[in-house]
């Protein structure tokens, strides 16, 4: 009987020989990272210690050969907690070098562009993340602080400065944001589509059943592979077990939700019950919107100094640039509506206004390219594992 080792060597010779020569159904050749990924899923395949782990490794046991479908809807199962690689006695410096964390998440950031629309807004983001945040913070800024100066240049002085509509009308906001909004929503139901589309591929063309659908939201909404592979959390670098990154992400998805549901609900005041903002800080809207940007800046924190903190092994290095653009857009949203919250009667809420305008609309603008791409992208690939997982095994395997 062959050993794992004997077994895991002809796993690597068959990769490499796939990867001369073999082109699955895409069209196009397979990527560097892709064709990593696929190497490195022939080896586990033959080992399967981490099968319990998360949902990308009892999809992977579903398949023979791996296309670049069934890579980028692995690669976005993958929660990078790290648990598989701490675990595995092929990891660097194995000659084997498996590191299925770096693999995936490299796949990944191919498919923010890969899946972008329009693409060249994804390639653009993908290689300036940090700088494309920033540039965009500030020149929107600007725009919108001239276009504050030119609205009410003439009645500066006596502007209210306790109402914030007093400087922007309320049609001048609703004229600059909604074609915004509109671009974000369409943007990624494209981008999710052609994933979905591509995808489906690899899994399986039935539609989701509802409880597929269910299970994959309670999944996503409880981020129950950032639990770890025994469920008590991401591994730092000393091995030890953390569930903090689970934490802190859970504050931050939230926190922006609870933002977004304060915005939504000061719309319907104001359209359905003519309920016209400055809205007292007892108000619905107001709670929502402290309690949601509180959340959301200790989140952001958490997250940024994790990221500065992880194992080196973890992850792709160079999406530290577009991860850190992401965080800081976050960041500046809440404290900049936390402090405009208290900001009524002062000098300086105009130019306050403003900022906080100019990074939210950054924020929006950038959102189908980076991380909260991913986040619909792996909602949309928990939906495919919890469809393909009530099939028959063998129907998942390439090649059937």
């Amino acid at each position: 009987m062959q050993t794992l080792d004997q077994l895991t060597h002809e796993a690597v010779a068959l990769a490499n020989a796939e990867n001369k020569h073999h082109i699955p159904t895409q069209d196009a050749p397979l990527s560097d990272s892709v064709l990593e990924v696929s190497r490195q899923m022939m080896i586990c395949n033959g080992c399967r210690y981490c099968e319990g782990f998360c949902a990308v490794f009892p999809a992977m046991t579903r398949r023979l050969e791996f296309g670049s479908s069934d890579v980028h809807y692995l690669a976005n199962l993958c929660h990078n907690c790290g648990a598989c690689l701490h675990a595995c006695q092929y990891a660097p410096p194995h000659e084997f070098k498996i590191n299925v964390p770096r693999a995936m998440a490299e796949v990944r950031k191919e498919t923010y562009t890969a899946y972008a629309w329009p693409k060249h807004f994804g390639i653009l983001y993908k290689n300036n993340g940090l700088w494309i945040a920033l540039a965009l913070s500030i020149g929107l800024t600007l725009f919108l602080q001239m276009t504050a100066n030119f609205l009410n240049g003439a009645n500066a002085v006596t502007l209210d400065l306790s109402n914030f509509y007093s400087i922007y009308p309320h049609n001048t906001l609703v004229s600059l944001f909604l074609p915004i909004f509109a671009f974000v929503v369409f943007s990624l139901f494209m981008g999710v589509r052609h994933f979905l589309s591509d995808i489906r591929e690899a899994t399986s063309k039935d539609n989701a059943p509802v409880v597929a659908i269910a299970e994959a939201a309670e999944n996503a909404l409880s981020l129950k592979y950032l639990g770890g592979g025994h469920g008590d959390g991401c591994n730092n670098e000393d091995d030890a077990f953390t569930l903090f990154r689970k934490y802190f992400h859970h504050l931050t998805f939230y926190g922006f939700m609870l933002c977004f549901a304060a915005t939504s609900t000061a719309t319907i005041y104001h359209y359905f019950f003519g309920w016209e903002a400055p809205y007292a800080l007892s108000s619905l809207p107001k709670i929502l919107g402290l309690s949601g940007g509180t959340l959301l800046a200790i989140g952001c924190i958490g997250l940024f100094y994790l990221n500065l903190k992880r194992h080196p092994l973890h992850g792709d290095p160079t999406q530290k640039q577009m991860d850190i653009g992401f965080i800081f857009l976050l960041f500046m949203t809440s404290m900049t509506g936390l402090l405009l919250a208290f900001s009524h009667a002062l000098t300086a809420m105009p130019l306050l206004l403003s900022l906080h305008l100019g990074v939210v609309m950054a924020l929006f603008i950038t959102l189908p390219y980076g991380k909260f791409a991913h986040g619909v992208f792996r909602l949309a690939a928990l939906m495919r594992f919890q469809t393909e997982r009530r099939l028959p095994s063998n129907i998942g395997l390439s090649g059937d």
